[in-house]
This record gives structure tokens, C-alpha cells and sequence, in this order.
């Protein structure tokens, strides 16, 4: 039957990947980043490779998170149109050890280089925000978060994983084959059983959803606030997770476009899954624009001076270049570019706006941190701050590309849903105006079935 074949092809190439350009690069980047690093260390300013370290810690941990919460999210509202694609934002997991690898360097060896300055503050506070803002009391409360999240993710895609490694096993018969074995031992493949661990991933996902709020709104306080321990915003923590969610979309059309080739499925990631992420990219890229005027507009209409001095240090002489670039990157390039049904569907233009996104979501985080700590006048750029950059990407590559050689990287069962429905649509002409027929995936083993009929 062509379902099957086409279910065959799936789960040939699901395994077949080498993905040695993800794992050849990172490791080539994490090594010339450490050494820049270690240079830095030993240089004139050891404080700015440590601090652009935490840029660095905030940027990835934060997408590797939000491609995590994607996960759920699409969990949770049962979303048949991403099954295709789902499991490139899943393979992020893996970054969750180098992540707390990274939180326990930052506050240990490099505590004093990012919160020494908040000591001297601490004394000027009263007891129990000094208490809260103390060393071990942060890093206790960051520990205990991220490895109650980490912990429900890797969960939540152990979860999804086993039905796909269960379908797979029979091809993997390399050294993955006993790791196989041991995940799917006692799986239970049968309707039913497939019909149980549905529901644990159903119990799993929205239970990560809250804790990925809760865990990074303290990420973001401790992260970025408490480095000004004098300005607060109960909005901060939301405007980090949210924008961590924005770059895990960003992120994911970046690693669809290269990961369809990767696997061979080119053709069955369609323009319609491709329009349906940039429309997700664009509406997330509004609500980081009406996040960032609530804040500004509280902050401004109050003219406080412990409010308007965070802004003010951001917006205003060397910093204000930095300032309108993330402007432009976060929100006007990827708005107007993104507003054209066609450069959401075109692979080349929707990896560009994309890339954009990422990238200046990357300069957010270096314009919310660097201006409270640095002792330089204007932005700092060089060998520290490159050095701190190379080895977190290069990480953050190599620990996807070691995902991505163990586990299918792509879901038969989740795929097979989607591409039977897009099929169906195609067909019986259901789609809207933005839709044509050859925006949908029209895989040849179902084809042939419909031209026989």
C-alpha cells in the first residue's frame, strides 16, 4: 500500500543522517571559542569574557527552553500541521547540560566578574531583597529551577521519542541499537498502548508550559534585574520567555531548512508548514513589540529615576546604535518582511527574516545585560566577547548534532498524520486563498495511489 511506503521511507531515513556538519563545526567553533575564552581570562579584562559568557548563557538557554515550550505548546493544542518538523526543535534538549554546566561557572568563578558589583549595593537594601539577591540563595533557586525544567522536558521528549525509536529499531544497527533496545523494552506498540503514552505526553506538556514560565521569569530576574538591584519590573519575566519562545520559532525554520536536507524530505516539508511557522514567527514578533512599548510606556509615563536610568543607559549616546538595531532586527526588518504571504512560503526569504530575528534577539540580550556591569563607556567588542560567543554556538551545534545521530529526527507516526492531511486538503481543494495546490506536501507514494483511483 503507499502508506506504507511511504511509512517505510520515514523510518529509513529518521536514522540515516550523519549530520556531520552541526558536529564537525561545533566542535571546530567550541574549540577556537575556548581558547579565545581562556586567552581572555588571562588578559587585561578577564570580567568581559565572563560577562559576555552570561549574554551568551542567557541567549541559548533561553531558545533551548522555548524550543522545549514550543514542544508542549504544540502538545497541549494537539497540532497535526508541525509533525514533520516537531522533532528539529526538540533535538535542542541536549544543550540542558551544558546549560547548568554554564550556571554553576557563573556563579562560581565568575560571580564577582558579573554580580561583584551588586555586593556593594546589597548593603543599601533592605533585608529580605538582600537576602533574596544573595549568592548561594540565587544560585540555589536558578539550580533547583532549570533541573525541574530540564528534567520535565527531557520527560516530555523521552515521551515522544519511544513510539518513533520503537518504529526505527529494526534499521539501527549500529552502536545506537542497544540504547534502542533499552528505551523501547517493554513498549507497548499496540493501539492502545500507543493510545497510553499519548496521554502521559498529554500530562507532561502543560505541566511544562507553567514550570517554563515560572522557571524563567526567575531566570530573568536573577539573570538580568538583579544586576541593577535598584530597578524592578514584574514584567521582565515575560518579556524574557517570550522572547526566548520567538527565537525557539526562529530557530526551528532555521533548522527545518537545513535539517529537510539532512534527512532527504525535502519535499515533504511543505510551503504550507513553512507558512504556517512564519506566521507564528510574525504574530510572536508583534507581541515582543507590544511587551517591549508596555514597559517602556510604565517606565516613561512614571519619570522615575530608579525606573527611567535602565532605560536612559540603553537608549542614549554609544548605547544607542545597539538600542536601534535591536529595534530594527527584533521588529521592523522581520514585521515588513514577514507581512507577505510569499517570503513566509519561499525557504530563502523566510530563513533570512529568521536569521534576523535570532540574531538581534541575541543583541537584546547583550543590550539588557552588558550596560549594567561593564566598566566600559560604550559597547565592548573584541576577543572576550567573540571568544564567549564561538564556544556557546559551538556548544549549542554540537550538542544538537549528537542529538540528532542518536534519535529519529524525524517522527513517522506524527508525520504520516500531517502529510495524510495536507494530502487530503490539497486534493479536496479545502485550502484558503493563501493556499494553492502545490503548497501542500503531495508525497509520490500517496500520488500514485490517487492517480490509480
Amino acid at each position: 500500500m503507499p502508506e506504507r511506503e511511504l511509512l517505510q521511507r520515514l523510518i529509513t531515513r529518521a536514522t540515516a543522517a550523519r549530520w556531520a556538519m552541526p558536529v564537525q563545526l561545533g566542535a571546530l567553533l567550541s574549540l577556537l571559542g575556548a581558547v579565545l575564552f581562556i586567552l581572555s581570562l588571562t588578559g587585561a579584562h578577564p570580567e568581559r569574557a565572563w560577562q559576555a559568557f552570561h549574554v551568551n548563557w542567557l541567549f541559548f538557554t533561553g531558545i533551548t527552553g522555548g524550543s522545549l515550550a514550543l514542544v508542549a505548546v504544540h502538545k497541549v493544542a494537539k497540532a497535526k500541521w508541525s509533525g514533520v518538523i516537531l522533532r528539529f526543535s526538540e533535538a535542542t534538549a541536549l544543550f540542558s547540560v551544558v546549560s547548568l554546566i554554564g550556571l554553576v561557572l557563573i556563579f562560581t568563578v565568575g560571580y564577582h566578574a558579573i554580580y561583584g558589583h551588586m555586593q556593594e549595593e546589597l548593603h543599601g537594601l533592605a533585608h529580605g531583597k538582600a537576602v533574596w539577591l544573595s549568592r548561594w540563595f540565587m544560585f540555589g533557586r536558578l539550580l533547583v529551577g532549570l533541573i525541574a525544567l530540564y528534567g520535565l522536558g527531557w520527560l516530555l521528549v523521552r515521551a515522544d521519542l519511544v513510539p518513533d525509536m520503537a518504529a526505527v529499531r529494526e534499521t539501527v544497527t549500529d552502536g545506537r541499537a542497544p540504547l534502542y533496545a533499552q528505551w523501547t523494552a517493554g513498549f507497548d506498540s499496540s493501539a492502545p498502548g500507543l493510545a497510553a503514552q499519548e496521554a502521559r505526553i498529554a500530562r507532561l506538556a502543560p505541566g511544562f508550559i507553567v514550570v517554563y514560565a515560572l522557571v524563567f521569569t526567575l531566570v530573568a530576574f536573577d539573570g538580568i534585574m538583579a544586576l541593577q538591584p535598584h530597578w524592578f519590573s514584574n514584567l521582565l519575566g515575560g518579556f524574557y520567555f517570550m522572547g526566548s519562545f520567538l527565537g525557539a520559532h526562529a530557530l526551528l525554520a532555521l533548522l527545518l531548512l537545513f535539517g529537510r536536507r539532512q534527512l532527504g524530505i525535502a519535499d515533504l516539508v511543505s510551503a504550507k508548514q513553512r507558512h504556517d511557522l512564519g506566521k507564528l514567527i510574525f504574530g510572536f514578533t508583534v507581541f515582543w513589540a507590544y511587551l517591549m512599548w508596555a514597559q517602556f510606556l510604565v517606565i516613561w509615563y512614571g519619570n522615575m529615576p530608579e525606573e527611567t536610568g535602565f532605560v536612559f543607559a540603553r537608549l542614549w549616546g554609544p548605547w544607542l546604535p545597539v538600542g536601534k538595531a535591536v529595534l530594527v532586527g527584533m521588529f521592523l526588518v522581520p514585521f515588513w518582511g514577514l507581512l507577505f504571504v510569499v517570503a513566509k512560503k519561499t525557504p530563502f526569504t523566510l530563513g533570512l527574516f529568521a536569521l534576523i530575528s535570532l540574531s538581534a534577539l541575541w543583541l537584546e540580550r547583550y543590550l539588557l545585560v552588558l550596560p549594567s556591569i561593564t566598566a566600559e563607556p560604550g559597547p565592548p567588542a573584541g576577543i572576550p566577547e567573540v571568544g564567549a560567543t564561538l564556544l556557546m554556538l559551538g556548544l549549542f551545534l554540537l550538542s544538537y548534532g549528537l542529538f540528532a545521530r542518536m534519535f529519529p529526527m524525524v517522527s513517522p507516526r506524527l508525520a504520516m498524520t500531517t502529510l495524510q492531511i495536507e494530502r487530503a486538503h490539497g486534493h479536496g481543494h479545502e485550502f484558503g486563498h493563501e493556499e494553492k495546490l502545490t503548497d501542500y506536501a503531495l508525497p509520490p507514494e500517496l500520488e500514485r495511489r490517487h492517480e490509480g483511483r
